[in-house]
This record gives C-alpha cells, structure tokens and sequence, in this order.
C-alpha cells in the first residue's frame, strides 16, 4: 500500500472540503491552470459548477477538501497566485452544515384550527394529564417518552479534543442525535451540562429522566464516567449507555467475531493487548472477557498494568489490574505484545512501532483506533498484519460507533428494555458482524458500512429479542393497557 501524503500521513477529506469561487478570462487552458494550482498543493478538486459565463469572463464553483484547515489556506494563497485568477466566496462545507444547529424540532400533526388547538393542548390535553396520573406507564405510548433519548455530556471528553466545556460538546451531541434518528428512527436530545461533579451530572439526569426512554452518556472523562453510569443504572427505571464504553466494545467485538473466521482463532485461545485503559478499553476488556478471553494484558502512559502497581492508577486500573494480566508480567509495551494475536488501540498516535507488530503471534490482528492518527499506519505494517482495522473511514474496516447506538436503542425503545445488558450487546455485535456475508468476508471486509441496507433493522431485532430472554424487558402483551378518563 502506498504511503499517504501529507501530516501524519493524512489525506484530503471530507472534513475540510470548502468550495470558492473563481473568476478567470473565458479562453482554454484557464481552468487548467486552477486545477494545477490545486493538486501542485496536494488537494483533491471535487464538484465544478459554472456560476456565470460571458464571452469574455468564467465563474465557476469549485470544492476542493483538503487536509487541514491550514491546508485549505495554502491552497487557497496557491490559487491565487496562479496568473489571471480572481478568488472570492471561500466557504467551508463544514461550518455552513452546522451554521444554525444541525437538528430541530417538527410537529406530527397539525394546529391549523380551534379544533386542533383543543386537542393538542388546553382543554383536551387534561384528559391525557389525568390518564397518566392514573397510570404512569401510559406515558411511554402517550407522550414522546416511549421513542425519545438524551444525549448527555459534560464535555470533558469531546472526541480526541479533551476538555472542551459543553458548550464546545454541543456540535457532537447533535451530530449524535442526527445519527440516531437517521438510522434508528429515534427522537434524541442534546443536553450539555455545566458541571464536572459526577452528583450534579447524576442528580440532573435523574430530575429529567421521566421525560426520556433511554440515556446516552457521551464524551465524559474517566474514571468519572464509570461511577457516573453504574449509579444512574441502578438509580433510574429505563436504561443508561455509555457509548463511549459500550458502543466502542460491541462494534470491535463484531470486528474480532469476522476477523476471527479469517485466522482460525477461537476467543479463548488470543492473547490480546489493549493500548489505553480509560472508558473504551475497560469495556472493550469486559466484553472480550465475557466471550471466552482469558488472556488480556493492558498498557497506559505508565507501561504494563498489574497487580500491586502505584502509579497512574485509579479504582478501575485497579479492577483492570486485578481481572486480567493473570501472570503477573510488567513492563512497557514493547514487553506487551510479544506473541499477541489481537492489538487492541485506544490510546494515541504512533503507540506502536512496526518492530512490535512483528513480535506478534501468526496472522495479527491490529485495531488500531485512535483517532484522526491511528497508532499504527496501516500502510507500514501492511505486509505484516492479517488483519487492519482503525477508526478512519479512509481505510477499509472503520470501527464506528454509529453501527451500534441507533440499532440498539431501537431494539431497546421497542420493548420498553429497563436496562441494556452484556447478552444485549454480544447480540448487536453478532448481528453486526452476521451483515457481512461469508462470501463476502475478506481482510478489508470484517466490519459493514453505516449505510449497509438491513444492518441497524437486524441490531434493533436481535436486542429485543436479547432484552425479552434476559427478562430485561417484558413480553408486549403483558404491558398495562392504557386508561381512558
């Protein structure tokens, strides 16, 4: 595979695409030039469109992505400088798709008339009032309880940004509710919190939660987001999901289950070193334990972690260190992953050396996840690895988080789930890895596109099924009726 161009071995993308407009003398030759402007600079030219011609000037529209913010300007200076070409109208796609929020909020019917305005509100909507006092479980049919999720952060963890404050979290909470809506078909909301003590976040959660049918915890820091989650789950009546944690653990599971079937591995047979013990690796841990995997070995900023260390250690550290690493072994983690078969990243960039990659078993696997700069290349180890995955839609197998979450919450949503459990999860992730077919499944296809035709329908499926086996939720027809007054 070749090496990418640019910083850190970026590429253009779609992230940086912003468009100009270009004005140059209607004669051959002078679009040319632009284009030539364009990819001396290292940009990839996308949609051309004529905004206006004469006989003598050309307009055209041109969107380019680039690498990087400071790319796009290098270009841009690059453009400009080319002779005869007049550059105006810079505009970046990113920020006007987010210019005025990304989300809203419709009416499913109509207030055209009196009539309407009776039934909708006062003096009809008393009835409904009365009916819930009388049966509160009539809320999740009767008002938008029963398809409606909180999508709630502090911002202390916004993707690879760190602590931004939740105001900076807000563009990713609507984002996330976009995705759940446009492949789940559920309601999600926004709500960004002003507060880092874990009391606060749990006492306002708990104050909003009649209003919801499910919680979604997102981009908040550990080991907060541990105690966080674990009190709302025993403290609320409908479910609580770290997505951070759990959606991260049931999309790499569904990874590891296919990349599995190309090795000839079963789970109990790996040895599999994690990269990062904070929200995702702790679950990702958990999960993989609760298929068979004996041998898990994790590894921080301060090397091996194990049983009795001090330092950079807290109360999970302290659980991790306690249920894996079952030898005993310190060291960094070079020591680590000496005949591992799964290298499992949830750090930062450049964690892993090619030198360590070919100390591993037969056939490694390396999920590589940490994002925008994995901590491996695939390009530099791609005559070592058997299998490559990270989370960059740039390269094949993508461990997106957005497989998991609206399916599953859909399924949940569906029979009134009151808490997701670890069969619900190992279910969305075998439905996930079930989208890719066994005629279809090769080394850069574990893992189906978010846009995979039945994905997210056969997620929903198989975790209401899970949640109705567990007893995490009720048959249908056992639910309480509504009541008319």
């Amino acid at each position: 595979m070749a090496r990418r161009n640019g910083r850190n071995g970026s590429t253009p993308a779609a992230t940086y695409t912003f468009s100009f407009q270009a004005q140059y003398p209607n004669k051959p030759g002078m679009l040319a030039r632009i284009a030539s402007a364009v990819g001396d600079c290292g940009g990839n030219i996308g949609d051309i469109d004529v905004v206006r011609s004469t006989g003598t000037t050309m307009v055209r529209e041109i969107s380019v992505q680039a690498r990087d913010s400071q790319h796009a300007q290098e270009i841009v200076d690059h453009v400009k400088a080319a002779k005869g070409i007049i550059v105006r109208n810079i505009s970046d796609r990113v920020f006007l798709t987010h210019r005025g929020g990304k989300i809203e909020i419709r009416n499913k019917v109509p207030v055209t008339s009196r009539r309407d305005l009776s039934v909708v509100y006062t003096p009809g909507v008393a009835r409904v009032c009365l009916a819930i006092d009388k049966e509160p479980d009539s809320a999740w049919s009767l008002t938008i309880k029963g398809n409606t999720v909180a999508v709630v952060s502090d911002g202390t963890a916004i993707l690879g940004l760190g602590d931004l404050g939740p105001k900076a979290a807000m563009p990713v909470m609507e984002g996330k509710a976009m995705l759940f809506k446009a492949f789940g078909g559920v309601d999600a909301w926004p709500i960004c919190l002003d507060t880092k003590d874990p009391e606060e976040i749990i006492s306002v959660v708990k104050k909003i939660a009649p209003g919801f049918g499910g919680i979604n915890l997102e981009d908040i820091s550990a080991p907060r987001c541990f105690e966080i989650e674990d009190r709302l789950k025993q403290e609320l009546d409908i479910p609580v999901f770290h997505d951070d944690q759990h959606g991260t653990a049931v999309v790499v599971l569904a990874a590891l289950f296919n990349a599995l079937k190309l090795v000839r591995k079963e789970p109990q047979d790996l040895k599999v070193v994690v990269c990062g013990v904070g929200a995702a690796g702790v679950a990702c841990s958990k999960i993989l334990m609760s298929v068979g995997v004996k041998n898990i070995i994790g590894c921080d900023r301060a090397g091996i972690i194990y049983k009795g260390r001090g330092v950079h250690m807290n109360y999970m550290k302290d659980w991790f260190a306690e249920n894996t690493n079952l030898e005993g072994v310190s060291g960094s983690l070079s020591d680590a992953i000496e005949d591992a078969d799964l290298f499992l990243g949830l750090s930062g960039p450049g964690m892993l050396s090619v030198d360590d990659v070919k100390k591993m078993n037969r056939d490694p696997i390396v999920f590589a996840m940490a994002n925008p700069t994995p901590e491996i290349m695939p390009e530099e180890c791609s005559d070592i690895v058997r299998v490559m995955a990270t989370g960059r839609s740039d390269y094949p197998n993508q461990i997106n988080n957005v497989l998991c979450f609206p399916g599953l919450f859909r399924g949940v949503l569906d029979v009134r789930a009151r808490e997701i459990n670890e069969p619900m999860k190992i279910a969305a992730a075998e439905a996930i890895a079930a989208a890719v077919g066994k005629h279809e499944l090769s080394a850069e296809y574990i893992i189906p596109s978010v846009f995979h035709p039945t994905v997210f329908k056969n997620v929903a499926r198989d975790v209401a099924h899970a949640a109705i086996e567990t007893g995490a939720a009720e048959q249908p027809e056992k639910r309480k009726t509504m009541v008319f007054v």
